[in-house]
């Protein structure tokens, strides 16, 4: 059963209106892959209701649970209304490449990354108090322009806004294998390396749907962890996506617990 498909049964499950014990949540940047399969682990998950999107036009159709906001791609420095309710407890915004799938996805907002900024202090006067930034999944497909923007996200303002928790979430990476100490091994294993022709599943970018269950997992557990600025490293992103469930691991990250050592299982070839 797909996430897609979790998604739609939670659109037909009735929603809990008391908004003191159910949190809402805010997705900026679905209409990619990432960000679509981020949306859709959120709606899945019931952990927030209702699950907001920011989007440039009216969409034609949402599913129940689902909120379109509306907004102007350079519209982040108007202040708010004096009685301006949160827009959502928790944000997450999400940076990926486009993709054309459908043209529901193509009115979502994509936020560039020079954007991150006067995004998410726009966020934060309207009320958010815990942000997700998360990036791509599989980097190495990304286009350059893109790879040299997400390489100069200006992370120290955005920590400097005031959010209670703050969270930037990195693209998964395996952990690296240790290096022979033996200059005749590290030849012999770079001899072995060539001869292979087929690669390692381990070595392949993780599924966009196993990181946004581990995005939707850490955004629900978020609010009742301990206050701060974290970054989550490519190697417990990775890990996490070999998990069924990460909701373990997360807890145990966000409350500095030890965690599973973070090594590959036995490569098949």
């Amino acid at each position: 059963m797909t996430l897609l498909t979790h998604a739609l049964r939670a659109g037909r499950t009735p929603v809990s209106t008391d908004r003191h014990t159910i949190p809402t949540a805010l997705v900026a940047g679905a209409g990619g892959a990432l960000g679509s399969a981020v949306l859709e682990a959120m709606l899945a998950g019931r952990h927030f209701a209702p699950v907001r999107v920011l989007a440039t036009r009216a969409l034609g159709s949402a599913m129940r649970g689902l909120e379109p906001v509306v907004v102007d791609d350079d519209g982040f420095d108007t202040p708010p209304a004096p009685d301006e309710a949160p827009i959502a407890d928790t944000a997450l915004i999400v940076f990926d490449r486009k993709r054309h799938a459908n043209g529901r996805e193509l009115a979502f907002l994509r936020p560039a990354p020079d954007a991150l900024a006067p995004l998410a202090g726009w966020l934060r006067r309207r009320g958010v108090r815990a942000l997700v930034v998360v990036l791509p999944h599989a980097p190495a497909a990304l286009p350059a322009a893109l790879k040299a923007g997400l390489a100069n996200l200006d992370e120290h303002a955005v920590s400097a806004l005031g959010f209670e928790q703050l969270v930037f979430v990195r693209s998964a990476q395996p952990p690296s294998s240790a290096r022979a100490a033996q200059w005749l091994q590290r030849l012999a294993d770079g001899l072995l390396a060539q001869m292979r022709m087929m690669v390692a599943s381990t070595n392949q970018p993780v599924r966009a749907s196993k990181v946004a269950r581990f995005v939707a997992e850490l955004a629900a557990e978020l609010r009742d962890s301990a206050p701060g600025t974290r970054v989550a490293p490519p190697e417990l992103v990775w890990q996490a996506a070999q998990l069924r469930d990460p909701a373990p691991l997360v807890r145990a990250w966000l409350a500095a617990r030890e965690l599973p050592e973070l090594s590959a299982p036995p490569q098949r070839w």
